[in-house]
């Protein structure tokens, strides 16, 4: 990389950094209360439970900003792998299904095994994540010519409208409607510090292991030939790539719910931003997916208050022209 692009992609991650913390701020400072900047860095760094102002910032705005921080990271994480290790420029964990295989095993959690755990509910959608990837790829390769983009993307479509319509009759058999609302519109309304702990160093680990694999996903981006050529092993780089965004998202997926097109719309800015070596996309879709979602759900909290606006409608409004831009950009290029 020559140094001019290094310079550039240096004063991108500064900008992402100094952004993600301006809107950390704003999250937390704005709301039904206003606080002031002594107030919430009081709050943060030298907390006092006897003072309304700290419990406000400490319980309730704090835990929900860093929730929406760490699913901004795993979904558009999740979504940039995806992108490269299928190189399916539609591929995002909410288009493929995989959301929707996860939110389909919840429910199931909810209607089956009531009280269960969140570190177990946080499992169940692993497996439901998990095993709805494998079976989305099965079904896109099993037809002539292999696995395609369009195959996959109509695949994931096809799985996820049919967990959808399934999760719905669980809901209304068990009478969940009302708790799996919550899911299928997303938030991170209800993220407290016990999810934190389990939820942070699942994502930071695993976008750190994706990070180490930025070079092979990328040299696989390019094609099979092409990575086999490089001496990339390529089935195991792509199992190793879906398997680190079935992590993300079905660790995300378990906090704040089923939020869509977080992951096709991040990863396209940042590889236009600062090229396309994964070994920087991640790191700086990471960023990037941290401030969308943190804006989205302060976005979605100010615009009626002191009622709330689902956040995955508010992500969905800028992704679903996003994708039916890259929908008619792909079909184009067939």
């Amino acid at each position: 990389m020559k140094w001019s692009k290094r310079i550039i992609v240096c004063l991108w991650f500064i900008a992402a950094i100094t952004g993600l913390m301006l809107t950390i701020f704003i999250a937390i400072s704005y709301g039904a209360k206003e606080l002031t900047l002594g107030t919430v860095w009081s709050a943060v760094f030298n907390y006092d439970s006897s003072l309304t102002s700290h419990q406000i910032v400490h319980e309730l705005r704090l835990p929900r900003v860093l929730g929406a921080v760490i699913t901004g990271m795993a979904f558009s994480v999740a979504g940039a792998i995806m992108q490269g290790v299928t190189r399916n420029p539609l591929a995002d964990s909410g288009i493929l299904g995989v959301n929707a295989g996860s939110a389909f095993v919840v429910a199931l959690s909810f209607s089956l095994l009531p009280g269960m755990s969140y570190s177990g509910l946080m499992v169940m959608s692993f497996v439901g994540a998990a095993l709805t990837t494998l079976f989305i790829v099965m079904m896109g390769s099993s037809t002539q010519g292999g696995l395609s983009s369009i195959r996959l993307t109509i695949a994931g479509a096809v799985v996820a409208a049919i967990l959808h319509s399934l999760s719905t009759g669980i809901a209304i058999y068990f009478d969940l409607s009302q708790d799996l609302a919550y899911w299928y519109a997303g938030g991170v309304a209800g993220v407290n510090w016990d999810h934190l702990k389990l939820l942070a160093p699942i994502v930071f680990i695993t976008i750190g292991w994706s990070i180490t694999m930025g070079r092979s996903i990328t040299f696989l981006s390019l094609g099979d030939e092409s990575a086999v050529n490089l001496g990339i092993r390529v089935n195991r780089v792509r199992l190793i790539g879906l398997s680190a965004a079935v992590v993300l998202a079905g660790s995300s997926v378990a906090v704040a719910g089923s939020i869509g097109f977080l992951g096709l719309v991040v990863p396209h800015i940042a590889r236009r931003l600062v090229g396309v070596d994964y070994r920087i996309v991640i790191p700086f879709s990471a960023l990037l997916g941290a401030i969308l979602l943190v804006c989205a759900d302060f976005a979605s909290r100010m615009v009626n208050p002191p009622k709330e606006f689902a956040i995955g409608a508010m992500v969905a409004m800028v992704g679903v022209p996003f994708f039916l831009y890259l929908a008619r950009k792909e079909r184009r290029d067939i």
